[in-house]
């Protein structure tokens, strides 16, 4: 039977080190790649391929989620973390495992079985991903991450003018440039603060410190007008949640 290959991403030497101290009981499983960031972990995804990678949440440069957000085919996830309990809790309701730091061989094991059936079974990962970062991103954001061919942009939420709805993905709007990421509208919508963004029509999310002026095109029938001359649309729905924000 073919090895399932593996990386292991971790930002602590210690931490890196018990996993493959770990895996020696599993001969099975072939270590490929072994990352010190999420950057690097990125590159080894990208290039190796694996079936398995085991991953910390909070690292330097990119954490762990965002990584997860800028794979099209996310290997099978094991998250080795010492992060809170609702993110615990988020994986363990989609089915991606988790080891709480410190853990034992016992608990690595368990983990490390239920994992193994997943890649043997070619059990697609990416939706259930997608579910568990939906539910990770509890409170608001603060910056998105997209990756534009092989560059990595971290753009701060403070930078987003406005975004727009694009079949699967969206575009993001920020004075420099535009950048499509593969996130529903709903999933801005909830996250970002409603005091500093409005969702004014089904295809559009517009930050209120843009907005210049609401103008009447005709009878319940209204435009906004932004600070850099772009006009967008507002629905019946929007027009109420923009005078609810903005007290007119």
């Amino acid at each position: 039977m073919k090895k399932i290959s593996a990386v292991i991403i971790d930002d602590e030497k210690l931490a890196r080190d018990l996993i493959a101290s770990f895996l020696g009981s599993h001969k099975d499983i072939e270590v490929v790649g072994v990352c010190t960031n999420g950057f690097e972990g990125l590159k080894a995804i990208q290039e190796l391929k694996p079936d398995l990678m085991f991953l910390d949440i909070k690292m330097p440069k990119i954490t762990g989620f965002e990584l997860l957000e800028l794979l099209d085919e996310p290997p099978v996830v094991i998250f080795s973390t010492a992060y809170d309990e609702f993110a615990i809790k988020a994986f363990d309701m989609n089915a991606v495992d988790y080891l709480l730091k410190p853990y034992s061989q016992e608990r690595f094991d368990n983990a490390v079985n239920k994992a193994k059936g997943r890649v043997r079974a070619g059990e697609e990962q990416q939706e259930k991903v997608q579910k568990a970062q939906d539910l990770v991103h509890a409170d608001e954001l603060d910056r998105v991450v997209v990756k534009v061919g092989t560059k990595i942009h971290i753009i701060a939420v403070s930078k987003i003018n406005h975004i727009e709805a694009m079949d699967d993905y969206v575009r993001i709007h920020t004075a420099e440039a535009k950048y499509l990421k593969q996130r529903t509208m709903k999933f801005f919508e909830a996250h970002l603060l409603p005091e500093d963004f409005v969702r004014i029509h089904r295809s559009h999310i517009v930050a209120v410190r843009q907005i210049s002026k609401i103008e009447v095109m005709e009878k319940e029938s209204y435009v906004a007008i932004l600070k850099d001359g772009i006009t967008l649309p507002v629905s019946r729905s929007g027009y109420s949640k923009l005078k609810e924000t903005l007290g007119f």
